[in-house]
């Protein structure tokens, strides 16, 4: 091809992505896919809250029982932690999903209900799955802070003849509180992104939402990078939150 045409035919092809681009970005904003956009993270940020709650009860129970190697209950929870943690994610989702979607189609149509889609259940197994996938890491952060603390504050406090309870509130509880948070923090940050594995049972978070307008308008690079700015967001977001808990963390330690 001659120099001139093809100048010219790479000219005319960086002025029709840029009219794609900027129609692409114009679509986003026209058709309302912006508000969908942002109910989706509204979910996201929803699912990754209570899954992370969840996880986290789970964590200090189970911490506690390897802490304290609470026989046979270690043995469970053992079992529990390297099962979660040495099976994708996805997969425990399509299991926990595709185990039981058949008998609760059944039983919520008999509750009157269209279908799984509007009864919620995604919205729970999407809980149960995260939740239990954080669960699995919270245990090992919890079990690793209670580990970090020194025997020797813990005889002191008996030496003193202070109750059970009174030394996990005083001694325990505030020391694995500080030295966890940074865990903890990393947990939160998987957990989110683990969100946008749940849109494969239908749940409509970021990750469906930006699926769903990435084909009806045939700009995935525009949704997707959307995606991956909301995402970016809440990480930092969250990352600058737990950066003032452990700050304040810190102050209360040396006071």
């Amino acid at each position: 091809m001659r120099p001139d045409l093809r100048a010219h035919a790479l000219h005319w092809h960086d002025k029709t992505r840029a009219t794609q681009m900027e129609f692409g970005l114009w679509q986003v904003w026209e058709a309302g896919w912006v508000t969908a956009i942002l109910r989706g993270a509204s979910i996201t940020i929803l699912v990754g809250l209570v899954s992370m709650a969840a996880g986290l009860v789970i964590g200090i129970v189970c911490g506690l029982i390897k802490w304290a190697r609470i026989f046979p209950l270690s043995l469970l929870v053992d079992a529990y932690t390297s099962l979660v943690r040495g099976v994708p994610e996805l997969l425990i989702i399509y299991l926990l999903f595709f185990s039981s979607v058949e008998f609760v189609t059944k039983v919520v149509t008999a509750f009157g209900y269209a279908g799984v889609a509007e009864s919620g259940y995604a919205f729970v197994i999407a809980v149960i799955a995260i939740g239990a996938i954080s669960g699995a890491y919270s245990t090992e952060v919890v079990r690793g802070a209670l580990g970090a603390i020194p025997n020797g504050h813990i005889e002191a406090a008996r030496a003193l003849g202070l109750s059970g309870g009174r030394i996990f509130r005083r001694i325990i509880a505030p020391q694995m509180l500080r030295i966890a948070v940074p865990g903890i923090n990393n947990v939160w940050q998987t957990t989110i992104k683990d969100t946008a594995l749940v849109s494969v049972v239908g749940l409509q978070e970021l990750m469906r939402i930006s699926f769903i307008g990435a084909n009806s308008t045939r700009h995935p690079f525009i949704f997707y990078l959307i995606a991956a700015v909301v995402y970016l967001a809440i990480t930092l977001v969250s990352q600058a939150g737990f950066d003032a808990i452990e700050r304040l963390l810190r102050v209360r330690t040396r006071k």
